[in-house]
């Protein structure tokens, strides 16, 4: 348990609302991640906690973790979130951090080519579905075997295996084609 003790862990993993997150904090506990890439950030208080978990296992100057929103240009629909500022200001220190704002596809577009591959992949709910349809081509560059993906759907978590992201990736560059 490292630096995060058995009471902390025990709340995060058992106690912590929303419960649906519980699943993900569990997983960082039990393989602690090196690479964070998390698409849809809102107000932080779930990327706080798992970089909480994540660096009782790896110093934080050892932990990146990229963080992918529209920030700034929510729409009043949105749910809520932080400001691209506040989200710096919070995460500072907490990890190796970039902040990529815009919508998830045309920012994991820019991005993906220089960041290599991750050990976990968090993709909130909060995403608008046409923007997450065009992430998964970039999605499959940026996982691997090895990596988690847990994506949420109607406030519950699941583990989506490599294999449906390649599947979907596929549909995209299909659908794209024509």
């Amino acid at each position: 348990m490292g630096r995060l003790g058995m009471i902390r862990s025990l709340w995060l993993t058992r106690l912590s609302k929303p419960a649906g997150e519980r699943p993900i904090y569990r997983h960082a506990l039990k393989a602690p991640p090196r690479r964070i890439l998390e698409l849809g950030v809102g107000t932080l208080a779930r990327t706080e906690r798992l970089l909480e978990v994540a660096t009782s296992a790896t110093p934080a100057a050892d932990l990146t973790y990229v963080g992918l929103d529209r920030f700034e240009s929510r729409a009043p629909t949105d749910p809520p979130g932080v400001s691209l500022k506040q989200a710096h200001q919070r995460l500072h220190g907490k990890a190796r951090v970039q902040l990529v704002p815009g919508n998830i596809d045309s920012a994991l577009a820019r991005v993906c080519n220089h960041l290599g591959v991750f050990d976990l992949v968090v993709i909130s709910a909060a995403n608008d579905e046409r923007h997450l349809s065009r992430c998964w081509f970039f999605l499959q560059r940026v996982t691997g075997p090895q990596t988690t993906v847990f994506i949420e759907s109607a406030s519950a978590w699941t583990v989506l295996p490599k294999s449906k992201i390649d599947e979907m990736a596929a549909k995209a560059v299909l659908s794209r084609a024509g």
